[in-house]
């Protein structure tokens, strides 16, 4: 039972995989917190595509993952990151998979919110800049989801300081059928997006977010602030009005920020809940039982296999995410739209192996052992 993998040093080790899967059944809605799963894009792996040529999406995969995490009791945050915005997925894939998922979500009663961007533009005026993001937000608004107004490339490009984001982020507020989750995310997940808000100090960016946020706060249900920082989340957390919410999006410390502290706590909108999903749903049931310490039992093992997948470059955490979908059984294969199945090494993959499988999170290890076992004979490592 046991096998061989690479390690850093060019070297193998002996791993033994356990036999049986963390027992993990959906159960009740989530009473406490507000739990949003940000998922991937399953590819087409017989498509003939290249890296820069659209892509070319498995819908009925990529759906049946969906289905998966809203019988968790999770939200599914659609066509984010996660999903490859603007590193693999263009905005006419996005629009199609805002589209179908959002069905798909009415149909099975299924949490949504969804990603709301500029990236049919790669750069432009304020002027093109607002229209691109009218665009979209019509898109998500009319296929009945949640918008998630998402940090923007070409507005990063445009703005010329503080002044201009207060005024393409307020006229589309002013302009949204329903609240809105406003989201932050760092130059670690998106480079081009050093000195959003209109400055690099993030001290000065972080009043320039809440301004925002105070002057609309009946047009903004919460905020996902991705930032990698517990605590400059935790500072934000405490000055926002009453009503907003704090969605963490930090894949490094989110098992503090949700339990949380005697002044609040963070609600959830997180990449690694995608791998995680099922036992994160169980570690937020236990913890609306106001068991925090059961809670953080639960989760805090978890943050090992995050930090590694999230780990420099951080924006190439997505091919971690597909990877164990993979072993995990819920896709035939390890392809991604883009190619960014090549964006991180053996030894890498090795570890995000044997910290999922120590976790219990393939519900068939022996399928996930075999899988790891054929890329490690793809790559020329013998058994």
């Amino acid at each position: 039972m046991t096998i061989h993998l690479p390690d850093s040093q060019g070297g193998l080790r002996a791993y033994e995989p356990r036999s049986a899967p963390l027992a993990l059944d959906p159960g009740a809605p989530f009473t406490s917190r507000t739990v949003f799963s940000a998922a991937h894009v399953v590819a087409d792996p017989y498509a003939d595509t290249t890296p820069d040529s659209p892509a070319a999406v498995d819908w009925d995969a990529t759906l049946a993952f969906r289905r998966h995490l809203w019988s968790h009791g999770l939200g599914v945050a659609e066509a984010m990151d996660t999903a490859q915005r603007g590193m693999g997925l263009d905005w006419a894939g996005a629009a199609e998979l805002i589209r179908r998922s959002a069905a798909e979500a009415k149909a099975v009663g299924g949490r949504i919110a969804c990603g709301v961007g500029t990236d049919q533009i790669a750069a432009g005026s304020l002027a093109q800049v607002r229209a691109a993001y009218e665009e979209q937000l019509a898109v998500v608004e009319e296929s009945g989801a949640q918008a998630i107004l998402m940090a923007s490339r070409a507005l990063c490009a445009a703005a010329s300081g503080p002044e201009d984001y207060l005024e393409v982020y307020g006229h589309l507020l002013r302009q949204s059928a329903e609240p809105v989750i406003l989201h932050w995310l760092g130059p670690m997940f998106d480079p081009a997006l050093e000195g959003y808000w209109g400055s690099a100090d993030l001290d000065a960016a972080t009043d320039t977010f809440l301004e925002v946020i105070a002057a609309h706060p009946d047009k903004v249900d919460g905020i996902k602030v991705s930032l990698l920082d517990a605590q400059r989340e935790i500072d934000i957390r405490r000055r926002l009005p009453q009503g907003v919410r704090c969605y963490t999006g930090d894949d490094f410390n989110y098992p503090e920020l949700i339990a949380g502290d005697e002044q609040g706590f963070s609600h959830a909108l997180l990449g690694i809940f995608d791998p995680l999903g099922p036992l994160a749903a169980q570690a937020v049931r236990v913890l609306d039982t106001g068991n925090v310490a059961g809670f953080r039992e639960l989760l805090d093992p978890t943050v090992e296999l995050s930090r590694h997948l999230f780990q420099t470059p951080t924006r190439f955490y997505k091919t971690g995410v597909v990877f164990l979908a993979w072993l995990a059984g819920h896709q035939s294969h390890f392809t991604m739209v883009g190619g960014l199945q090549s964006a991180r090494s053996l030894p890498h993959f090795a570890r995000a192996y044997e910290l999922a499988d120590g976790l219990g999170l393939f519900p068939d290890p022996k399928l996930a052992e075999e899988r790891m076992k054929n890329l490690l004979a793809l790559y020329g490592v013998a058994q």
